[in-house]
Parts: structure tokens; C-alpha cells; sequence
């Protein structure tokens, strides 16, 4: 990949919403120029959420979500409505499309009163005004437009991209910390477990952001850490390592050298790191028995010693020293009902977007559960929890 590549989760999320047939395919079809899902005047064409990532003038990178009808009918069709659902605790902005020859429905309504409730910036998309005799004016969230004719796309593209929120992929992972001409020493391990030809994505990121603040990244094998160290002109800034050799990379770097990992970063900047911090202690309580939930957002071939399905739960029954079941999820699948669950330890979310993993932990905190993050898991069991989190005094509050 590219580090001029933009990740999904670096994307604006645009989900496309409404009944069958009010021209959800079509307008996205419009939108994009381009064929990206089948149109047919079948209703429930659209039958799973269909995934598009492009550059949107004069938007930029954004990703594109194809919904299936919100009024599918029957078994299935209520699964797909389910499906629907999930897509919008990642939709930075929703679209409902509307039939404007049959205009507002129940269920219209009913996604309106959901884009609300989760503050989701959205516009009304009165679709086929090619079938009205007089187009009336426009309401508040409204556009009129024809995705058969074309008619009012362009107004439609701009007036999405004045919903993109402010607060959008303006933070940083290290470049509010690092400064111009300071280095910054990358811990990056290559065993089994490390993707072949390529780096995994925080690590890509975290490059691409000191070289973005004119700082100096100094990437080495565990092993190399203490030669890079020793070699560098002036004391490193920090240590930034792969979690799972926090320990030995901890051993090896002097104490007044700030040492995190890139997962912590990655939580601080997805907004659940102070979540992760104030849940992680919950481990000490687990007893025989009781169910752990090992989730990542994304989704890849599985190592001999991977981190998610094989480290930490070894590493946390070592830790614990009790006699724990451990449930693994990947990928967009996330569980609804956590109730089953002690604890949750998620993976840095570096595939998803922000609002997606704020959203994942505030399921697990409205349901009680303790949600905490890799990196964070890996220093507590290490017990090196506070020196990780040395370079955010902000947060080394909550150990207190």
C-alpha cells in the first residue's frame, strides 16, 4: 500500500438510505459517475451494503456505502434492514432518498429521527422530479433532483460536502507531539506474525506523520533498538513500538526516553484511549469461567502466533491465571448484545473510521461492559502502563 494511499478508515463515510426503489443505486450511480451498483426498477435490488472507496470532488477520499431498503419485507428482509442499521454507526453523512412523485413515508421518517439521534449530519434527496409537473421549494435538508436526467447532481455534490464535519481527520497520531528535526525511533518486529512485503497501516501512518512534521523516523527490528539509540545524534523524542514487544523494547529503552506503542496512539487518535485507560483494571476482576471478547476491525490471515487469537489470550490467562474463554470477532461484524461478555479488548481500529469505534465503545458502555484497547491491555500486563502514556500527562490522571 501506498503511503499516499488513503485507508478506509481516513475516509468520509457517506451512507445512502431509503425505501426500495426511491433511487438509492441511482443517485449514488449519479453522484459518483460511475456504474458502481446495479439499478432495477425490481424492489430489494440491493441486497448487502455495497463498500466503494474514491476521491468525491470536491470532497476528496471518501467512501461510499449503497444501502439495501429500509421497508424490506420478510425474514430476510428483515436482516437487511439490520444490515442497514449498522452502516449508520459509521456514516459520517446520511442520505435518505425519497420517491418525490410519492413523497415522505413512515419509515422516511423513522431514519430521519435516527440520523438525529446519532447526530448524524444527513440530507433529504427528493429523487424523480422528472415526474412531478411543479417541483415545490425546497424544505430544510432538502434538494430536489433526477438521477435519471441528471438533473441537480452537481448542486447535490456540493451540498454534501458542506455536511462533512468540522472535527473530520483533523487529528494527528505523533505530529502534535513531535517537533521539526526531532527523531522518532519506529520498533517495528518481523516474525511469523508480521504481514509479508509490507508494513501494517498505524505503522505506514505514524511514518507518514513525523515525515509530515519534518521529523526524523528511525524504523528498526527489536533487536536493532539499542544500536539506533546509542547512534542517534540527539536523544530520541520517543520509542514508538509494535505492542507486543512492549516488554523487551521497555527493557531495552533508558527511562527518560518516552516509550508508547502504536496502538495507544491509534486510540488517541479514533477518541477512545481515556476509555481504554479507565476499563482496563476491570481484568483483575475475571474469574474461572468468564467470557472474553478479542475483537479487530478488519479482517486477514491468520499467523501462527497472531496477536489477537493467540498472544493476548495466552498473555492474559498468564496474567490473570484463571481459566478463560475467549471469543474472537474481525471484521465489521460487531457483536449487539455484549451482555455475555466480562471484558471486550479491542484491536487500534485502524480500519475503521472514528465514529464506528466511538461507537463500539459506547455499546459496550451502555451495556456495562469494560472496553479496553491492545495496546493499553499489553502495558498493564507488562506493568508499564504508565510510562506508556508519558508523552499525554492528560491521561496519566487517570491512573491516580
Amino acid at each position: 500500500m501506498s503511503l499516499n494511499s488513503t485507508p478506509s478508515g481516513e475516509r468520509v463515510h457517506i451512507g445512502f438510505f431509503g425505501r426500495r426503489n426511491a433511487g438509492k443505486s441511482s443517485i449514488v450511480n449519479a453522484v459518483t459517475d460511475q456504474n458502481l451498483a446495479i439499478v432495477s426498477d425490481t424492489k430489494g435490488t440491493t441486497t448487502d451494503p455495497v463498500y466503494k472507496a474514491m476521491e468525491l470532488l470536491p470532497m476528496g477520499p471518501v467512501m461510499i456505502i449503497d444501502t439495501p431498503g429500509f421497508d424490506d419485507e420478510g425474514e430476510l428482509g428483515e436482516m437487511r434492514i439490520h444490515k442497514a442499521r449498522q452502516v449508520l454507526n459509521k456514516t459520517d453523512i446520511a442520505i435518505l432518498a425519497v420517491d418525490a412523485s410519492e413523497g415522505m413515508k413512515a419509515c422516511d421518517r423513522q431514519l430521519i429521527t435516527l440520523y438525529e439521534a446519532k447526530n448524524i449530519p444527513y440530507l433529504i434527496v427528493m429523487n424523480k422530479e422528472d415526474l412531478l409537473s411543479t417541483v415545490p421549494e425546497a424544505k430544510d435538508h432538502e434538494i430536489y433532483i433526477s438521477a435519471k436526467d441528471k438533473s441537480g447532481i452537481q448542486e447535490l455534490k456540493e451540498r454534501i460536502a458542506h455536511l462533512v464535519p468540522t472535527d473530520t481527520l483533523t487529528g494527528k497520531l505523533v505530529g502534535d507531539i513531535l517537533h521539526a528535526g526531532e527523531t522518532a525511533i519506529l520498533v517495528v518486529p518481523i516474525d511469523s506474525a508480521a504481514p509479508k512485503g509490507r508494513l501494517i497501516l498505524p505503522q505506514q501512518q505514524v511514518i507518514r506523520d513525523v515525515l509530515e512534521v519534518d521529523g526524523i523516523a528511525d524504523v528498526v527490528k527489536t533487536d536493532r533498538l539499542k544500536d539506533a539509540i546509542e547512534n542517534c545524534r540527539t536523544k530520541p523524542a520517543m520509542v514508538i513500538t509494535d505492542s507486543q514487544a512492549f516488554k523487551e523494547v521497555s527493557a531495552i529503552t533508558p527511562e527518560d526516553i518516552p516509550l508508547t506503542s502504536f496502538s495507544i496512539l491509534m486510540a488517541r487518535y479514533k477518541g477512545i484511549l481515556k476509555s481504554s485507560i479507565l476499563a482496563v483494571a476491570a481484568i483483575e476482576k475475571l474469574q474461572d469461567g468468564d467470557t472474553v471478547l478479542i475483537s479487530e476491525g478488519c479482517t486477514h490471515h491468520r499467523q501462527c502466533d497472531d496477536i489477537g487469537t493467540v498472544k493476548i489470550p495466552r498473555w492474559l490467562k498468564q496474567h490473570t491465571g484463571k481459566d478463560l474463554h475467549i471469543v474472537t470477532s474481525s471484521g465489521t461484524e460487531f457483536p449487539d448484545d455484549l451482555s455475555a461478555y466480562k471484558v471486550i479488548i479491542h484491536c487500534g481500529g485502524c480500519m475503521l473510521n472514528e465514529r464506528e469505534m466511538k461507537y463500539r465503545f459506547k455499546c459496550a458502555e451502555d451495556q456495562g461492559i469494560p472496553m479496553t484497547n491492545y495496546g493499553i491491555t499489553i502495558a498493564y500486563m507488562t506493568g508499564i502502563l504508565k510510562r506508556s502514556l508519558s508523552l499525554f500527562p492528560e491521561y496519566l490522571e487517570l491512573l491516580k
